[in-house]
């Protein structure tokens, strides 16, 4: 994601949790960050997350990265006392890592302004709907520029998702892990049962053509036989 992102693309990435998500936003997001100070104390990028452990765990990537390149993060989200986080705020954070309901409680009472953020990442969107989050994300996606860049990673695209990134992403570059026990939908499997004799005219005719083939066999010195042929 990081060449596309970089250059200011929106960018769709699909993968399981775990999959290096974070780093693939965080390093183009800071980088284009860089040398920029906040107007009026408006953040300039705003990182959603579904809960309070993830908006940490994002912003314990983020800060260390942000202060080397001159710039702040906070985490906006709820059962802590507010005060806290609406005195980051006011200081002028760069980056915002928010659960959507706290950071609609802030803007609602006018702590804190989307007007300049230049870079909205939504990160595990799919988390976010099952929690019934997806209304709220759509009303603070409604107050950041149209001309900002966006990034959303999910596992899947169902649940809202698809409606989101219809609306919101223009024209995404699109990444996608499928996760290591996922179904490979376009492989077919055929067994032959075969002779010793008829075993090197089937070999033939499965390794001849001009696309690629693997063949698997045993032991080594067979490999090496089946290669010089």
């Amino acid at each position: 994601c990081i060449e596309p992102a970089l250059k200011g693309r929106d960018i769709l990435g699909r993968g399981e949790t775990g999959s290096g998500k974070t780093l693939a936003y965080a390093i183009p997001l800071i980088a284009r960050l860089t040398g920029r100070q906040a107007r009026s104390c408006r953040p300039l990028a705003l990182v959603l997350a579904p809960t309070r452990e993830l908006a940490n765990q994002i912003n314990d990537v983020l800060d260390p990265l942000a202060r080397i390149c001159g710039l702040s993060t906070t985490t906006v989200y709820g059962v802590v006392r507010q005060s806290t986080q609406a005195r980051d705020l006011r200081r002028g954070a760069s980056i915002v890592v928010a659960c959507p309901g706290r950071l609609e409680d802030l803007i609602d009472q006018g702590l804190v302004s989307l007007d300049d953020i230049d870079i909205t990442v939504l990160d595990e969107a799919d988390e976010m709907a099952d929690m019934g989050f997806l209304p709220a994300v759509r009303r603070i996606m409604e107050l950041t520029p149209t001309d900002g860049q966006r990034l959303l990673f999910s596992a899947t695209l169902d649940h809202g998702i698809d409606t989101i990134v219809r609306s919101f992403l223009d024209n995404p570059k699109i990444h996608e892990i499928d996760s290591a026990t996922a179904h490979v939908s376009t492989m077919h499997q055929h067994v032959f049962q075969v002779t010793a004799a008829d075993k090197p005219q089937i070999i033939e005719t499965l390794a001849s053509g001009m696309g690629k083939r693997v063949l698997f066999t045993r032991p080594k010195h067979q490999a090496e036989h089946l290669a010089a042929k």
